[in-house]
């Protein structure tokens, strides 16, 4: 036993752990005193190091017995396993080497068979090893697909509680159908691309190149060396190159343009959006998808969001292009497109350099470096982002004064959260701007599949065999979604067709235009008076303008930041209500938020509808026992009553899922297993609120002497479910307009 312990090099171990773990148990703050969490940590220390000592001395010979070529092909094996796993696969350690594990066994169990049947002679027992082992892949493989699919179907039905008329019973025309004008494809670009010949020889206009040295002083490095091996130009050299789809007539037309976001550089991008172009330009409006593919990450490296603002500027060097072809007399595209007629639309790191391109449409000087000049004031009257990021650029872009839409998949692997709702909070408008804001939030689709090269795939091989794809919708499907909202909002934004409006506010009324899936909708306008939207404060007992706040019999009462489902800001502030009662409850016991309006607010008098933001929230904050549990709850959104009361005592009371579909929680598993979904992804859902309606005629019915120039309070009384909890923003009402802005 001496020998096993008094040796130089154990005690200079022993000393060293000795040390490590006394400090380490020094600083443990147990709220014991030091000096004794210190001991503690050296006992520690000196148990586990003597255990294992006399572990794998007792282990030693038994080690000594293993084959020296089986040693080294196993630790051969498992090095190039590990090298294999940290710089191709990166799967997590526990999935890959546990496949890993069970391929070996199968291999182990077929290479014996063969060597029974060819060495030993024995057919019969080297059959059985390798039907063993052919039944064990299938299995597993079957297995591993079984592990695709939503298990959260049937919590995510599609509602259908509310009497809705559809757009298109009103006579509106599907914006996906294809218009009366003929359309000419072609490219412009540098005519010089040795890569693309679309983008050489093929071009129709030839467009000189752009030089982005101080927006992109990143382009250094193996980035430079690798890209400019590639592509034959550098970055003060940047082409003009884009694919357009142009109605045939004499113009000038409206203009849609589209970018893409970061994918493969050697992955072309930009022919993705063909299916938008050809529809706007069926409706006369001129769609271009512009090429970055050169900016785009490559195995050499990724910009990582430094490249953010090229891709803004570069939209509008090509709007630039386009102004001097108007302007030529001698061009083919002279008076063609009416550049104060412009929207930009952008795919993931796309739909953050719309916003951006936006935004330095109306500055001087490029703010990151001012030597560079701006000189552009283009006629942007909208941007969409379509699964757009809103965190590679380091500057926030706040736009004012624009029309602005969002689409995001909830299967969207890539960017698993809805960014593109933060801009929207973000955006401000004067009074006098008569445009909208609005955000669609569609369950199964992900975030390739708006781009039509893209694939079904959010990642690429071998992580792409870890997602869950059976649950998404298809690729036709996703983008017919694409098409009618897009579609739909240029035909408002460019051509002032405001009756598409109402489907930006309630996604409901063109279900039969879309696939049938969950959706939620939000919209705001000027025309809305937001009376609480939860921001600003802590008080939870008041808002703006002297409005007073109170809640009764809630067991969860209130005002937070709403997170993504990885912890993050979604840059909004909201409410959250949780209720618990029994069924033989008194009415003096039935929860109710009310909303006190001050008589300084004298102007509800030409209100239209009754507005609310309203999302299920989760059960598990009400702490339940065991019996309540049992309580059976509703799929879909907890319904309440909206009560509105005036100074005279009038009072009408109407139930929010007579005119609303109820929202349910979208749920969503990205990859095969719940773990690796916590770990990669974070929660199985995240807070996305759908714009809900009342009709003022509504309660006008009820009481039709309810006086609204005297409103006195709103009362949301929660007497339909007797548990849940609900999340609810930007409560207020529309103002009668001239056109009809209500669902």
């Amino acid at each position: 036993m001496k020998n096993l312990f008094l040796k130089p090099v154990f005690l200079a171990v022993s000393i060293l752990i000795v040390t490590l773990f006394g400090v380490a148990g020094y600083h443990y703050a147990l709220g014991y005193p030091a000096w004794a969490t210190m001991l503690a940590g050296i006992l520690i220390g000196i148990v586990l190091l003597v255990l294992l000592k006399i572990l794998l001395t007792w282990l030693a010979p038994l080690v000594k017995k293993i084959p020296l070529t089986a040693v080294t092909t196993l630790f051969g094996g498992f090095l190039t396993l590990y090298i294999l796993r940290m710089y191709a696969f990166r799967w997590p350690a526990v999935l890959f080497y546990g496949l890993a594990l069970f391929g070996f066994i199968c291999l182990v169990l077929f290479t014996l068979g063969l060597w029974q049947i060819i060495k030993k002679k024995n057919a019969k027992k080297g059959s059985i090893l390798i039907v063993l082992s052919v039944v064990s892949v299938v299995l597993g493989f079957y297995g591993f697909k079984s592990l695709d699919g939503d298990p959260y179907v049937d919590a995510s039905v599609a509602e259908e509680t509310a009497d809705i008329t559809y757009l298109s019973e009103r006579g509106v025309e599907n914006p996906a159908t294809k218009g009366n004008f003929e359309v000419d494809v072609f490219t412009y670009g540098s005519g010089t691309d040795e890569k693309r010949p679309e983008y050489a020889d093929g071009v129709k206009m030839k467009t000189p190149t752009v030089d982005a040295s101080l927006l992109l002083p990143d382009w250094k490095g193996k980035k430079k060396k690798w890209r400019e091996s590639y592509w034959g130009f550098g970055v003060d050299s940047f082409p003009l190159n884009a694919r357009v789809y142009m109605p045939k007539g004499d113009g000038p037309f409206p203009m849609v343009m589209m970018v893409h976001g970061n994918h493969s550089m050697l992955d072309y991008s930009d022919d993705g959006y063909g299916y938008l172009g050809e529809l706007l330009a069926s409706r006369g409006i001129i769609g271009v998808s512009v090429d970055e593919n050169f900016i785009n990450g490559h195995w050499s490296g990724d910009f990582m969001g430094k490249e953010m603002p090229t891709r803004g500027w570069l939209l509008l060097k090509h709007l630039e292009q386009w102004e001097k072809w108007n302007q030529e007399s001698s061009s083919d595209l002279a008076g063609k497109v009416d550049l104060d007629n412009i929207v930009l639309v952008g795919h993931s790191r796309g739909g953050e350099a719309v916003s951006i391109a936006a935004a330095f449409n109306t500055l001087d000087r490029f703010p990151d470096n001012g030597n560079e000049k701006f000189d552009f004031g283009f006629g942007i009257k909208g941007i969409i982002t379509i699964a757009p990021t809103d965190y590679r650029y380091n500057r926030e872009i706040s736009l004012k004064d624009i029309n602005y839409l969002s689409i995001q998949g909830a299967y969207d692997s890539d960017e698993t959260s809805f960014w593109g709702m933060r801009p929207y909070h973000r955006l401000k408008f004067s009074k006098d701007f008569d445009g909208f804001k609005a955000g669609l939030y569609m369950n199964h689709a992900n975030h390739g599949q708006f781009n039509s090269t893209w694939g079904r795939s959010d990642f690429g091989v071998p992580m792409k065999w870890l997602l869950n794809l059976k649950p998404l919708v298809s690729g036709e499907e996703q983008r017919q979604t694409a098409k009618v909202y897009v579609s739909a909002f240029a035909e408002a934004v460019l051509n002032g067709n405001m009756d598409y409006q109402p489907m930006f506010k309630n996604v409901d009324l063109v279900s039969d235009w879309l696939p049938k899936e969950d959706y939620r909708s939000q919209y705001s306008d000027v025309h809305k008076e937001v009376l609480v939207n939860f921001e600003g404060d802590i008080d939870v007992t008041s808002a703006s303008n002297a409005i007073k706040l109170s809640a009764e019999n809630f067991k969860v009462w209130r005002e937070m930041e709403l997170e993504s489902r990885d912890g993050g800001s979604q840059q909004n502030n909201a409410l959250v209500l949780g209720w618990s009662y029994g069924t033989n409850v008194s009415k003096d016991s039935i929860p109710i938020y009310t909303i006190g309006i001050p008589d300084t607010l004298k102007n509800l008098g030409n209100a239209d509808t009754l507005a609310l933001s309203m999302a299920m929230g989760d059960l598990s904050e009400l702490k339940l026992k065991d019996e309540d549990k049992k309580t059976e709850t509703p799929k879909i959104g907890f319904n309440f009553s909206v009560v509105l009361k005036d100074s005279l005592g009038n009072s009408a009371s109407v139930e929010l899922d007579d005119k609303n579909r109820l929202p349910s929680t979208i749920k969503t598993k990205f990859t095969k297993f719940k773990f690796l979904d916590k770990d990669m992804i974070g929660k199985d859902s995240e807070v996305q609120l759908k714009s809900c309606y009342i009709p003022i005629s509504s309660f006008l019915e009820k009481t039709d002497n309810l006086k609204l120039n005297k409103l006195q309070s709103i009362h949301l009384v929660f007497d339909k479910d007797s548990l849940g909890v609900v999340v609810l923003d930007d409560i207020g009402f529309y103002k009668r307009v001239e056109r009809d802005t209500t669902q």
